[in-house]
């Protein structure tokens, strides 16, 4: 670690030429809706037992689509969780927003009445925002007036909306904003919220990503481009991560949010902690808009960049047990990600589980690495590994242990969740068990 590292993560110094050690952060509550449930309880228990969300699109026609499936939100209802009328006014990636941080903050049992506003602040990611509102509102005006766009269509498509919203709904007052890394923004998201806590700005973040771009130009967009699975004879086989028969990742929708504290916010309410956030990587392959470095440059970078915070923890990389994968079924992304594996962790690589859970929830884009630290805070907190179904032939370049088609029980401390999207973002967050106060 270098000396700017150790200064900024073990200690600083204040007006006053005294030192003193950042907050130590912790995640209390969890909420999402995902293509396996519209909470997280049934999404982890068929995260477990390897059960597949992806199905053929119904909601429009894909006729034209070389790929006919994704992973949607099944039995969803906005007016079951918000007034009918405001739902109908909000895009979809807001009502995701708003429903997960629903779920979170109860999940938490936090009272926001109990903390200044101004030292709660939020931040949700996403990739394409409202991108169902922009669309609708440019059909309508399709050979007719300008004057019929809907006055919410600004509010809604604005990717920083479902932040300033959940705000607005609270009433909090603190760091507001978006995070867009592409498919890394969740996970840019979180690390984020740690340093903000880090730095005391704030004692609470409401944190995650939402993204409701499962719709027919997002889906042709892709397709196009050849990024996605064609599988069509067997959508729920069709997301393979680092099988050799794997060819291209699967869309999906939903939101992933979390509660983060300071630590001692935490233990002076009494609150259940999942995990305590250890580790931020952020990087950038500067390489190619849409492939990833052909040697996991930038993957390898955010990796350590996250492993050198976690070291002023006192955590080393061999102590890694579990990574939950950026695994997205495309022929490039994995045997890079495994490579940068590889050149990170060295034999250590071997010893740790891996698993992809895109092979069961697709990728969600913006929210995905939120569900996916959430998942590593599960995997903490149960003592179970969720698999990579549909790994039946590896790649031989692939030759890690994915923890294959089947969960694992195990004793996992230190988890490290990688996410890497187009334009050559990357990012990783690190969690670790929290034991108390001796650490």
């Amino acid at each position: 670690m270098t000396n700017s590292d150790h200064h900024l993560y073990t200690a600083r110094t204040n007006g006053n030429g005294h030192t003193y050690s950042p907050p130590r952060v912790v995640i209390t509550g969890v909420g999402g809706i995902t293509p396996l449930g519209l909470d997280i309880a049934s999404t982890w228990d068929n995260l477990l037992a390897g059960v597949s969300g992806i199905n053929t699109v119904t909601k429009f026609d894909t006729s034209e689509l070389r790929t006919t499936f994704g992973g949607d939100l099944k039995n969803f209802d906005a007016s079951n969780y918000l007034d009918r009328k405001e739902a109908r006014r909000l895009d979809p990636y807001i009502q995701y927003a708003l429903i997960a941080t629903q779920q979170a903050l109860a999940d938490s049992a936090i009272d926001l009445r109990q903390t200044e506003p101004h030292l709660i602040g939020v931040i949700i990611a996403s990739g394409v925002g409202g991108i169902q509102s922009l669309v609708e509102n440019v059909n309508l005006i399709q050979g007719k007036s300008l004057r019929r766009i809907s006055p919410f269509l600004v509010p809604n498509m604005l990717v920083d909306s479902a932040a300033g919203r959940v705000a607005i709904e609270y009433g909090l007052h603190g760091p507001n904003f978006a995070v867009v890394n592409a498919c890394a923004s969740g996970t840019a998201s979180t690390g984020e919220a740690f340093e903000l806590i880090r730095r005391g700005d704030a004692d609470v973040m409401i944190v995650g990503g939402a993204e409701a771009g499962l719709m027919p130009i997002t889906m042709a967009g892709f397709d196009v481009m050849g990024a996605l699975s064609q599988r069509n004879d067997d959508p729920s086989a069709a997301c393979r991560p680092f099988d050799v028969d794997r060819d291209g990742f699967v869309m999906s929708e939903g939101a992933a949010i979390m509660v983060m504290e300071s630590l001692d916010h935490a233990l002076a309410r009494g609150a259940r902690i999942y995990a305590e956030v250890i580790g931020y990587g952020n990087s950038a392959d500067a390489f190619h808009m849409a492939a990833p470095h052909s040697e996991g440059r930038g993957a390898r970078d955010a990796m350590r960049m996250a492993l050198r915070k976690a070291a002023a923890y006192g955590v080393q990389p061999q102590e890694v047990d579990y990574i939950n994968a950026h695994g997205t079924s495309t022929q490039l992304n994995d045997p890079g990600e495994t490579l940068a594996i590889k050149q990170v962790f060295g034999e250590h690589a071997y010893n740790t589980r891996i698993s992809s859970t895109k092979s069961m929830l697709g990728h969600l884009l913006g929210a995905a690495g939120a569900i996916e630290a959430i998942i590593c805070a599960k995997t903490i907190e149960t003592g179970y590994i969720a698999p990579t179904i549909n790994l039946i032939n590896p790649d031989p370049a692939c030759d890690l242990n994915y923890t294959p088609n089947v969960a694992v029980q195990a004793d996992v401390k230190v988890t490290l969740s990688n996410s890497f999207g187009f334009g050559g973002h990357n990012a990783c967050v690190m969690l670790r068990k929290y034991e108390g106060e001796t650490q």
